[in-house]
């Protein structure tokens, strides 16, 4: 029985959060009590776009680094550690607005897209309106992130005094790969499939992602505040976007899961690299005497391929799915614990 058919809307009546509206939910079915009253009841507590905005420029250190040096392909090159100063800081403020513009490609290119078909229960999952208002909450969650993380570029360049803008750089490695793999899909079906597995790995992988800033504390703190903000939505947007996979993966067929592990394997690849086509271009807008051998260099090293390692939550995903040997993804390149 789908989770609609067990509600009803009442816009007079409350889900018990306070939202206005909300259908009632079952509160002995394990999808209903720990995705749907969770993510729809609670969101108007937790969700980021309605928290008070802080004024990003008092918040601004000027003598803390903009990005993680570490996160650097090339922290160690010798071509890096040669550069002065201002150079090296300019590269590192260059990796932050990359890493913004990467969230905000990801979110616009991938994951929007994908919440969109789900909302329209483009997968048959049975599982109904509480969903779809879970969902649609989800969209405007992503909306809002893309506004943040275009504030933060906003104000490092304001505060730097450096031009950098998000145009001077290409779409995001992950929502690149995701494009090229919609324009070879040969059927309608075939790219829907592709956008669902796309869309879990983001919405899945996003906070390993996050963590990367959010857990640096060198680093400037409102950009660490950025990531951690974001980061708590998509605590939630996890639990909705594995609920989804786990039912739409039920009640696909076998040429369709073949294809969706397929294509899931292909965005954790997409998810966990590096994106050196952005290093490329962002070292020859620095300037970097010798960057592009530089950023070669280290592109070849297979140990810096990978920018995410923890792929925790994935992997707790694929073992409810019962799927880990099926689906041609080393999990011995990245961490699973």
């Amino acid at each position: 029985m789908s989770l609609d058919s067990r509600s009803t809307m009442n816009g007079d009546e409350t889900d018990g959060g306070g939202n206005m509206g909300l259908p009632e939910h079952d509160p002995h079915d394990p999808v209903e009590s720990a995705v749907i009253a969770r993510l729809s009841g609670n969101w108007h507590r937790r969700a980021a776009v309605k928290r008070p905005e802080p004024d990003l420029d008092d918040l601004f250190e000027p003598e803390r680094p903009d990005y993680p040096e570490r996160l650097l392909p090339f922290h160690d090159h010798p071509t890096y550690r040669a550069l002065d100063d201002e150079s090296k800081a300019k590269l590192r403020a260059w990796g932050w607005v990359a890493f913004n513009k990467n969230v905000m490609d990801i979110e616009q290119q991938v994951v929007n897209p994908g919440f969109a078909l789900i909302a329209t229960d483009a997968f048959d999952t049975g599982l109904g309106e509480p969903m779809a208002i879970a969902v649609t909450q989800a969209m405007v969650d992503e909306q809002y992130h893309t506004l943040m993380h275009l504030n933060a570029s906003a104000v490092t360049r304001r505060r730097r005094g450096w031009r950098m803008p998000e145009s001077a750089l290409p779409l995001g490695h992950k929502a690149r790969r995701y494009r090229q793999r919609m324009e070879r899909a040969s059927q309608a079906g075939h790219r829907e499939i592709d956008t669902l597995a796309y869309t879990t790995v983001a919405e899945i992988s996003i906070n390993a992602y996050l963590d990367l800033i959010a857990d640096s504390d060198d680093i400037q703190p409102i950009n660490r505040a950025t990531a951690d903000l974001h980061n708590r939505d998509e605590y939630c947007h996890s639990s909705i976007a594995d609920e989804i996979a786990k039912s739409a993966y039920s009640r696909f067929g076998g040429e369709q899961r073949g294809f969706f592990l397929e294509a899931l394997a292909d965005g954790m690849e997409a998810f966990a690299a590096n994106d050196f086509t952005t290093w490329h271009r962002i070292v020859e807008l620095v300037g970097v005497p010798g960057g592009r051998q530089m950023v070669l260099d280290v592109e070849h090293d297979a140990a810096r391929r990978r920018l995410l390692q923890d792929f925790g939550a994935l992997h707790r995903l694929c073992a409810d799915m019962e799927v880990l040997d099926r689906l041609p993804f080393d999990w011995s390149t990245v961490r699973t614990g």
